[in-house]
């Protein structure tokens, strides 16, 4: 330890708060001193706020005036490489760096002693009476497995009063245990026997692996057709990493909903790994936290913010499904977690997977430059083979305007049924119809706070705006001219296609699996894993459906309306639609008996339709690639997007003018602004939203061009300005 990294009673720090300050602030160094990267509590006007020591102070302050440092937190201090991380990712997203930090804390109670703390988990016993209060209890207990809760955690979590868990510990239906805060994760075994390999999933992980030992840098595009048990390779990288003693981190798009994949790990390391998400328990939170700073806990399962735990020997990041648009955030710090995983390893020297079937081209174009390594899974794991593609061109199916299901897929279907196998029809749009329209009037039903249409879940009897979340009951009237009994549902959702189904096949088990369909995500991926088991005869789902499940009884998939994605002015619209289209596909045939994939469009001629029958990736990937390049958009350029928001739609084409005129620092770099415009989506949250864009050459210094631009505006009353570096969506 040298000098410079601790700071000694009276010391001037700097110290970067979690709060809108736009800089470090100086304070004296507490009594016994702090190290660099210590995580404290500090004084701000009347209140206590977290901070870490981010170097030495400044000095440019009355130095009477300089406050002390209350105390330093009982927590590992940030590592330098993750000060640089933050301090990397923020100019790259041009964020500023207080909300860099609270990315990197967001776990409650850092600053709390260990201690002993009353946690509650599922009794042996019934109660005595049941209410709903005791059921939403012990519903929520079951829900949740294994895990422990706090009394306001579990009291919250079933909306009920503390009183009512206390009732039930007394009748031995919940027992009440003392546990200590934030225990070690159990330890990994990397020894354990693994599946046995075959010839193109053994080159692949041996591959990975000596990347790993040789604890350096390096991102490798896993490529695998869906089935291909990319899983069980980089399940192998893993284990090299824990068997050199280091922390391994697994993103994935959608963690909740991933049952299989934590029985997997469990089995071939004989222990459960930390699971960070939205549906961990906030203690569960804190103690992931702490124990990943700590070094105990050598694996992480995690959505996209897991990619800011403070660990303390990263050797490996592998993104699942690494095109998923959900590593995308797409409020408040605008980052992509794939980029920023590739940005994290470089700094901290580990390796990097990225795993998919059907990679973006963003991926694809670093391995065809030489930036990434490229492995490729050719065939399906086991006996299983790549599903039959077909297309049922709905121009002579002869089907009626309020029907879905073609005859050709309605017999596809039956014949699968008889067999004792299990069909999945697709189609990508929640709720019940995506417009709810009066015939009297012709009036459609839209969101009072957004420029967006109202969609009907008739499962919750309510309309809701899929922008802002606002939500209301279906009403009886037009609300434009009050005639009653004349609102129409227009289009198929997920709930329609499902009563259509229950219709056409009324014998049939139908499972309808949409993410707003269940109260939590632990009961949607209960479901899924009881639908894996056979617990459904057909599969209704949206694009949850999409994403790494194995249904081992599935030999069809029907997708419903496979010219949705391919509507629309979205750059990505038919890399999109490719990705979706062939990992729904991918669903089908995943164990002995042969799968199909029937793919319903008006337009079978289309190029993305035809490249998605004929598994041409390749060509594909070429001719999409072509395209960009000769456009000049990304991968092949860069583009930032910038969306002024505020409540007067005139003050912001006002200010958007003003920038569009003072675009002097962007033609230094060769950039062109476009706008500013509505916004496709022009009204959000009662906020009117206009956009600018941004074009630049693929090597312009964007990022400080774009700082001294924006820097020009000054923003007046409730104006917001966000910029969106490399946008995936252009709402």
């Amino acid at each position: 330890m040298t000098s410079q990294e601790f700071f000694d009673h009276g010391n001037l720090v700097s110290v970067l708060t979690t709060q809108p300050l736009g800089r470090a602030l100086d304070y004296k160094a507490p009594e016994g001193g702090c190290h660099l990267g210590a995580f404290v509590e500090v004084p701000l006007g009347p209140r206590k706020v977290l901070g870490v020591v981010w170097g030495p102070g400044k000095g440019d302050y009355d130095i009477n005036k300089i406050r002390h440092v209350i105390r330093v937190l009982d927590a590992a201090p940030m590592r330098a490489e993750m000060r640089s991380f933050l301090e990397r990712a923020a100019a790259y997203t041009l964020t500023p760096m207080p909300a860099m930090l609270r990315l990197a804390t967001r776990a409650p109670g850092l600053g709390d002693p260990p201690s002993m703390r009353k946690v509650y988990r599922r009794g042996a016993s019934e109660p005595e009476r049941m209410t709903d209060a005791r059921r939403r209890v012990l519903q929520t207990l079951a829900e949740y497995g294994d895990l422990s809760f706090t009394l306001k955690e579990l009291a919250e979590m079933a909306g009920v009063t503390s009183s009512v868990v206390k009732g039930l510990v007394g009748q031995g239906a919940v027992f009440e245990e003392d546990s200590p805060r934030d225990v070690p994760f159990q330890r990994m075994d990397p020894d354990l026997p693994s599946k046995e390999l075959t010839e193109d999933q053994a080159v692949g992980a041996q591959a990975l692996a000596e990347g790993v030992r040789a604890q350096t840098y390096g991102t490798t595009l896993l490529r695998g057709v869906t089935g291909s048990g990319k899983t069980e390779v980089y399940l192998e990288a893993i284990a090299a990493v824990l068997r050199a003693g280091r922390q391994a981190l697994v993103l994935l798009p959608e963690i909740a909903l991933t049952e299989q994949f934590f029985t997997r790990v469990q089995e071939r390391f004989g222990a459960k790994p930390a699971e960070w998400h939205s549906g961990a328990t906030m203690t569960e939170r804190r103690r992931i936290w702490r124990m990943v700073g700590q070094g105990q806990a050598q694996l992480v399962i995690g959505a996209r913010s897991a990619l800011f735990l403070p660990f303390q020997n990263l050797g490996l990041i592998v993104v699942d499904e690494e095109h998923d648009t959900s590593y995308k955030q797409e409020e408040g710090v605008l980052y992509n977690a794939r980029d920023m995983a590739v940005l994290r390893a470089a700094i901290c020297g580990a390796q990097v997977v990225l795993a998919s079937a059907t990679p973006s081209l963003e991926s694809w174009a670093n391995a065809e430059a030489g930036k990434y390594r490229r492995l490729d899974l050719t065939s399906r794991f086991g006996p299983a083979v790549m599903p039959t593609m077909g297309a049922i061109d709905m121009r002579g199916e002869g089907l009626a305007s309020d029907k879905w299901v073609s005859p050709t897929l309605q017999s596809e279907v039956s014949k699968r049924l008889e067999k004792g196998e299990q069909a999945m029809l697709f189609i990508n749009r929640r709720g019940y119809a995506p417009i709810t329209l009066c015939r009297a009037c012709g009036h459609q039903i839209g969101c009072d706070d957004c420029d967006a249409r109202m969609v009907e879940h008739r499962f919750l009897k309510r309309l809701v705006c899929h922008q802002c979340g606002e939500s209301k009951p279906m009403p009886e009237a037009c609300p434009s001219c009050d005639a009653v009994g004349k609102l129409a549902p227009v289009g198929p959702g997920v709930e329609r296609l499902g009563e259509e189904a229950t219709a056409l096949w009324p014998d049939a088990r139908i499972a309808t699996l949409s993410s707003d369909m269940y109260g939590s995500a632990r009961a949607l991926k209960a479901e899924i894993a009881a639908i894996s088991e056979g617990a459904a005869d057909i599969i209704i789902g949206t694009q949850v459906v999409a994403k790494g499940h194995n249904f081992p009884n599935l030999t069809l998939v029907g997708v419903i309306d496979a010219d949705l994605g391919l509507m629309g002015s979205d750059l990505r619209a038919a890399e999109r639609t490719f990705q979706l289209m062939r990992q729904v596909a991918g669903r089908a045939g995943r164990a002995e008996a042969p799968g199909t994939a029937l793919l319903q469009t008006y337009q079978p001629e289309h190029p993305v339709i035809r490249a998605i029958l004929a598994g041409d990736e390749e060509a594909f990937w070429a001719a999409e690639a072509a395209e960009r390049k000769q456009a000049g958009v990304p991968p092949y350029g860069r583009m930032a997007g910038i969306i002024l928001s505020g409540p007067d739609v005139a003050q912001l084409f006002d200010a958007g003018n003003l920038l569009a005129r003072q675009d002097g620092p962007l033609r230094a770099v060769g950039a062109q602004v476009f706008g500013p415009a509505p916004a496709p989506i022009a009204r959000v949250r009662g906020r009117h939203r206009v956009r600018l864009l941004v074009k630049a050459d693929k090597t312009a210094a964007l990022q400080d061009a774009l700082a001294r631009w924006v820097g020009q505006l000054r923003l007046k009353g409730d104006l917001r300005i966000a910029v969106d570096i490399d946008p995936q969506s252009f709402y």
